[in-house]
């Protein structure tokens, strides 16, 4: 039974880093920085985007 919960805990404690690096705005936002020097105003798309999806998800 403690190895159970022992697990269950362990999945919990690690949820939240991959959601970090793995969020949606996360993504866009270094899509947005990497591309800033060719494309400016596709960069800032891209931000523009990252914040939308944001202030949908709070």
């Amino acid at each position: 039974m403690y190895t159970l919960f022992a697990q269950i805990v362990r999945l919990l404690s690690s949820t939240p880093a991959v959601r970090d690096e793995a969020s949606p705005a996360r993504q866009l936002m270094d899509s947005a920085d990497a591309c800033a020097g060719n494309s400016p105003h596709h960069a800032q798309e891209l931000r523009e985007a990252a914040y939308a999806y944001i202030s949908v998800v709070r």
